[in-house]
């Protein structure tokens, strides 16, 4: 059996387990009465899921990259996979109406992409070009589409119907969507969500420690954030 099978047959085993770890989720009584969340009893579930998956997982592998990356490797994979992101926030931004912010990211994917060494340097912010983060999910919201339910997806984790059903345009708009290597694509795509993870680590003791329910704690910021973020109050 080749690495890859094995490697295969460990993650689905560790995906069957916390399944049904994540199975045994205690209800609170009013579960499914706020108006923002009438799908809570599923969602709850699902976070529930998510967790045990970000515990066994997802943390593990986010803190023995913090702790063995050097420091300038890990900027340097942050920033390549941070101008990647320009393009289409840059298209979000023109969607939306705002040239002005669209140019900024048109010009930071240039300049990173050129000067910045295919976008391993971030030359872009200390030229004075900001960097902004959109979406397709903002795009709507902009257009005027009510966020509808909140609804937690698996491995994705919070998000709207608005949201939900713009990800797979977010994923066509995803640059190495394009990449014709699917190994390389993957490896890819798996590299940037390993770097992406140890920036949730303060946010995850903060949850963690919260007197509050954490579902409550992460559906309330998760829609306050995206509805500052619609607004443009960043």
């Amino acid at each position: 059996m080749t690495k890859i099978k094995k490697l295969s047959r460990s993650l689905s085993m560790i995906l069957i387990a916390t399944c049904f770890t994540g199975c045994a989720v205690v209800m609170p009584p009013n579960a499914g009465q706020d108006p923002r969340d009438p799908y809570e009893r599923y969602n709850r579930s699902m976070f529930s899921f998510n967790q045990e998956l970000d515990k066994k997982v997802l943390k593990p592998v986010a803190n023995a990259y913090a702790d063995y990356t050097p420091d300038f490797l890990q900027t340097v994979i942050g920033n390549f996979f941070s101008n990647i992101g320009d393009v289409w926030t840059a298209a979000n931004n023109f969607l939306q109406g705002k040239p002005r912010d669209g140019t900024t990211d048109a010009m930071r994917v240039v300049f990173n992409s050129t000067i910045g060494l295919a976008g391993l340097l971030d030359i872009a912010t200390p030229a004075g070009l900001p960097k902004h983060e959109e979406d397709f999910g903002q795009t709507l919201g902009v257009w005027g589409v009510k966020s509808g339910p909140y609804v937690v997806l698996p491995l994705f984790g919070s998000s709207t119907m608005r949201d939900a059903s713009a990800k797979p345009v977010d994923w066509a708009g995803d640059p190495l969507s394009y990449v014709n290597n699917i190994r390389a694509r993957n490896s890819g795509r798996a590299i940037r969500i390993i770097d992406d993870r140890p920036a949730l680590l303060g946010a995850s003791k903060l949850m963690e420690g919260a007197a509050l329910d954490p579902y409550e704690f992460m559906r309330d910021a998760y829609l306050q954030r995206r509805a500052s973020r619609i607004n443009d109050q960043q």
